[in-house]
């Protein structure tokens, strides 16, 4: 029995757990400091009187940083491995979203959330690849949704630091709290383990070797003592050209419209969420309340994905939750009370977020094991490409006449666009294992 046979066979328990626990914490950070930004942002322009134009900045210039992480990091974590790479990125966004603090004026801020930037889109698609490796097919996907469901509890935690810190204590005290995760990198260097297919890419079999029978002993199974000499996976180069080389061209042109289309959808509206409604006309807290209260509907929203990802598909569940978010998007732009912008805005929260965790599990099983970081990393900068187009249509939009209306009606077609998409290009991968992923 091969090494990552050996791994799959695992029966599902603590140590899959704890890996999703540990792993799931520093993604929380991640989501923390991304949302941070979305709070800040509405006090931060009314102190340094900001153009909307500076505003747009401040948020595409962190997706520019994100961009190059993702792809950068995917690159390295194929090479250098999961673990050191997932570690150092949480390191770089913590310690830059401190810096923030300090910042004089514009420019450095600027700075420093393209540092913060590279951090965070370095992060996911390492730490989703990671997990990957490590889980059962059977149950791979839910525990992807489980693992992206941390995302719901780092913007929480964002959206509660914001209404106790920054009226009180100005944003900068929120900025510095949001450096605090930087010691968190102990903890993932002491207990996360690195990929078993990562280390049998690179050949380092012995390592691999003994790392899977300290696991089977955690897990109480069977110690298997053959040592395997040959790698289970032929080690190949990392090339961008591999992306498109025969079945893997379709599922990147598939994956680089869905990722370019949630990113542009999704953080265009929760970035701007609490300025919009400020422009609306409700007070900085009143907006913090109203999208608190949204960001808590993330959370059951990732447990229905949790089960139906595995019931329905990656396909059926990934498509129709984002046809639910094109509907209450539509719905959520119309709304002129209190009621329906709180209502349709949970219902948005609830399908966007349970999409996302679905996403996280269906792109790293479109790649094989040598270029599944990296190829997943490519997925997620092309989406950031669509972080970085948002903040300047939804400026445009806002100006206008009606310019609320515009923005959701925007975001409700990128959004079918997407559902269409999965439908017409999506394969199903749901059971298979992730060896078994070929060209």
């Amino acid at each position: 029995m091969d090494l990552v046979s050996r791994i799959q066979r695992l029966p599902v328990g603590k140590f899959h757990y704890m890996l999703l626990l540990v792993i799931g914490l520093g993604w929380m950070f991640d989501a923390m400091d991304t949302g941070l930004i979305s709070f800040i942002l509405a006090k931060m322009a009314e102190d340094w009187a900001m153009t909307p134009t500076e505003k747009g900045w401040v948020v595409s210039i962190g997706f520019v940083g994100m961009a190059i992480g993702a792809v950068t990091s995917g690159a390295l974590a194929d090479r250098f491995g999961r673990k050191t790479v997932f570690a150092a990125t949480l390191v770089i966004y913590s310690l830059a979203t401190a810096a923030c603090a300090f910042a004089p004026n514009l420019t450095w801020l600027l700075v420093f959330r393209f540092i913060v930037g590279l951090g965070l889109g370095g992060q996911l698609p390492v730490a989703v690849t990671l997990v990957s490796e490590y889980i059962p097919a059977h149950v791979r996907g839910r525990f992807i949704v489980m693992l992206e469901s941390f995302w719901g509890l780092g913007w929480l935690c964002a959206a509660l630091l914001s209404y106790f810190v920054i009226p009180d204590f100005g944003w900068q005290a929120a900025f510095l709290l949001g450096g605090i995760p930087a010691l968190y990198a102990i903890v993932i260097w002491k207990y996360v383990p690195e990929s078993v297919p990562y280390l049998i890419q690179r050949g380092r079999i012995q390592e691999a070797q003994k790392l899977v029978k300290e696991i089977e002993r955690k897990c109480g199974v069977e110690v298997i003592e053959i040592f395997q000499t040959q790698p289970v996976v032929e080690k190949q180069s990392i090339a961008f050209s591999t992306l498109w080389t025969g079945r893997l061209a379709q599922r990147t042109i598939m994956l680089w419209l869905i990722w370019f289309g949630i990113v542009f959808s999704y953080y265009g509206i929760f970035t701007w969420l609490p300025s919009l409604l400020v422009q609306q006309g409700y007070s900085i807290v009143q907006s913090f309340e109203y999208v608190l209260v949204m960001i808590l509907a993330q959370l059951p929203g990732y447990a229905v994905a949790a089960w139906l990802v595995e019931k329905w598909g990656r396909k059926a569940t990934l498509s129709s939750f984002i046809g639910m978010c094109a509907i209450s998007a539509y719905f959520f732009g119309q709304a002129d009370s209190v009621t329906e912008i709180v209502m349709w805005g949970c219902i948005l929260s609830f399908f966007n977020l349970g999409a996302w965790g679905v996403l996280y599990t269906y792109t790293p099983e479109q790649y094989p094991t040598h270029i599944r970081a990296f190829g997943s990393g490519w997925a997620g900068a092309i989406g950031r490409m669509g972080g970085i187009a948002a903040p300047m249509a939804v400026t445009h939009l806002m100006v206008l006449e009606q310019g609320f209306s515009l923005v959701f009606m925007m975001f409700t077609a990128v959004l079918v666009a997407v559902a269409l998409v999965i439908l017409v290009l999506g394969e199903e991968t749901k059971g298979k294992r992730l060896d078994s992923i070929g060209l």
